[in-house]
């Protein structure tokens, strides 16, 4: 389980640092992933619910980090 969340994590990752700067657009694809692999390795949901909506919030308007490690 802990594998499949790792490269899941590891893609949505690879998929972030192609872009200069985090978008609505792309932070929403990111967060829909990241649910999914959320709740797909039996993570409550509203524990789900509260780390999107505050990763949300973080990200916004963010620079991505080149050297981004998972």
């Amino acid at each position: 389980m802990l594998d499949n969340l790792t490269q899941r994590f590891t893609g949505i990752i690879k998929n972030l640092r192609g872009q200069a700067r985090l978008s609505e657009s792309n932070i929403q694809d990111a967060l829909r992933e990241v649910r999914l692999a959320l709740l797909e390795a039996d993570v409550a949901l509203p524990v789900v619910k509260e780390f999107i909506a505050k990763v949300k919030e973080a990200a916004l308007g963010q620079e991505v980090i080149g050297n981004l490690n998972p």
